[in-house]
């Protein structure tokens, strides 16, 4: 069970650094506001900057860094246009196609930090959202990336670091209860 000194942001950060902040010049900050992703220039370090000094925005901000492709990275936010809360029935659809990947990285990157995992569907004055449909969707995802090894490297990096870190043995298909 997460708790503020086991859990603290400030754990993230430091993992996240000593795997990336080398080998991509990548760093994870915390933010005051909304989170985003910041390409560097002129030497400076990229930043995946995530909300609030939330433990679980810096794990879903690092899901969709692990996924973003070399010119997604290029890229202010990825390139991704981002619809605010308050989404129609189609645009939640969209939101949810679009966001289960990253929220199945995100729910591996909990098991590994023995963190307690619940889907977002950032939509609260918008249509009415089947979050139960979603979490299985997410499940599902998370299933098909640990039963046939195909998580995107960067993340399988990060997930084995926060295992190590936080000493947690790897998740298997059993652990995801949707």
């Amino acid at each position: 069970m997460p708790n503020e000194l086991t859990h603290h942001y400030s754990r993230l950060i430091e993992i996240f650094n000593d795997c990336f902040r080398t080998r991509y010049n990548t760093v994870l900050v915390a933010g005051d506001d909304e989170p985003y992703y910041e390409p560097g220039e002129g030497g400076e370090p990229n930043k995946v900057v995530f909300a609030h000094g939330f433990f679980a925005s810096a794990l879903h901000e690092t899901a969709h860094w692990c996924i973003a492709g070399e010119k997604r990275r290029q890229q202010f936010d990825y390139g991704y246009w981002y619809e605010p809360d308050g989404r129609n029935e189609q645009q939640q659809r969209e939101f949810e196609q679009v966001e289960r990947k990253p929220q199945a990285l995100e729910w591996l990157f909990s098991l590994c930090a023995g963190f307690k995992f619940d889907v977002s569907v950032d939509n609260l004055s918008g249509v009415e959202v089947d979050r139960h449909a979603f979490r299985k969707a997410v499940a599902k995802q998370l299933e098909s990336y640990l039963a046939t090894d195909t998580l995107p490297p960067r993340a399988k990096i990060f997930a084995k670091a926060l295992c190590k870190a936080f000493n947690c043995e790897w998740p298997s298909c059993q652990m995801i209860q949707d």
